[in-house]
């Protein structure tokens, strides 16, 4: 049976506020989020708020993901109109590009994940349909794995590297596929409109939202269930675990707000609301500590204390901010 969402705690009721915590609490490290609003990826000091460089992607980045060690991330080109055919992978402590993957043709690349070991990386490419496994020191393509199935948009990976997820908004499935065997093995009809994905660490659950009803589901590969316990969101644009797994944030685009929710008994927590923000991006700090979320109507970043559930500070971050990442890795800030 599904529980419907209920109002339980509000950060604030219609505006947003910002705490004092972060002048007696301050995370250090470094903040890449790419900008669609001008194709591009900036690198924040966290510990200042301040942007440390802006450099070039290609045109309409989308996501960003981040080696294990924190040294370098890889934004995903996905393109406006025309589409997208390139990645770009940026050296976080050299503050620079170093290099473009160009696939030679249109593929919309989107969602992108570091396999174990960081070097390599698995891509989606929407479309043509396929999960490109991509060298990240020289940008070969080692492996095209057809996903089976249209609009392959995000994609989740097991913390060993086995098994990857696709959320596939074309025909209503996510898509299993075997990375070692390179090829699909199954697949699970859910909600209509799939995109947000994660899959935790042991591969026990798949959460996948529905943006169509405004939900958020699990799959059990195991037994290939499937529940439907959150509901009640407009767009569930993000799912993201905490370390501990204890508890899944939820970005809901147009309902502006930030969902709370914890994982064993499925039920909110919290309910976060940013008036005309359009969360987006999120990711969380190693230690659980925060989590950084993009507000891409209003171009910031807002850091939450997930101990309290408060917004601490807001950060400049640039028109339509998207996919974000951090590096505990902290760069020398530029100088005001």
């Amino acid at each position: 049976m599904s529980l419907r969402i209920q109002p339980i705690a509000f950060l604030l009721a219609g505006t947003m506020c910002f705490s004092a915590v972060a002048a007696t609490a301050q995370t250090e490290g470094t903040l890449v989020v790419v900008n669609k609003g001008t194709a591009t990826a900036n690198l924040i000091d966290v510990a200042s708020g301040r942007m440390v460089v802006s450099l070039p992607t290609g045109e309409g980045p989308h996501e960003v993901a981040l080696s294990h060690d924190g040294q370098t991330a890889i934004v995903t080109d996905y393109g406006g109109q025309q589409g997208g055919r390139s990645l770009t992978v940026i050296d976080i402590v050299g503050k620079r590009v170093v290099r473009k993957v160009n696939f030679g043709k249109i593929v919309r690349p989107h969602g992108i994940v570091f396999l174990p070991g960081d070097s390599l990386v698995a891509v989606t490419a929407e479309a043509v349909d396929l999960l490109y496994i991509v060298g990240v020191a020289d940008g070969s393509i080692r492996r095209s794995v057809p996903t089976g199935h249209p609009g392959s948009h995000m994609v989740a990976v097991t913390a060993d590297g086995r098994l990857a997820y696709t959320s596939n908004g074309r025909d209503n499935t996510v898509g299993e596929i075997d990375l070692t065997l390179g090829r699909p093995t199954r697949s699970f009809a859910v909600p209509a409109r799939p995109e947000a994905i994660a899959v935790t660490p042991d591969g026990s659950e798949v959460w996948v939202g529905g943006n169509t009803d405004g939900v958020v589901s699990i799959i059990s590969p195991a037994t290939g269930a499937l529940s439907t316990p959150v509901e009640g969101l407009t767009w569930p644009y993000r799912v993201a675990f905490t370390p501990d797994l204890k508890t899944v944030l939820i970005p809901d685009l147009t309902g502006h707000t930030l969902r709370v929710i914890d994982r064993a008994t499925r039920r909110v927590q919290a309910i976060l609301p940013f008036p005309n923000g359009g969360p987006e991006g999120i990711v969380i700090t190693p230690d659980g500590s925060r989590a950084f979320l993009s507000l891409s109507g209003l171009g910031t970043i807002v850091e939450i204390d997930l101990k309290t559930r408060k917004v601490v500070r807001e950060i400049q971050a640039g028109p339509r901010p998207d996919g974000i990442v951090f590096s505990p890795l902290r760069i020398a800030s530029s100088r005001r």
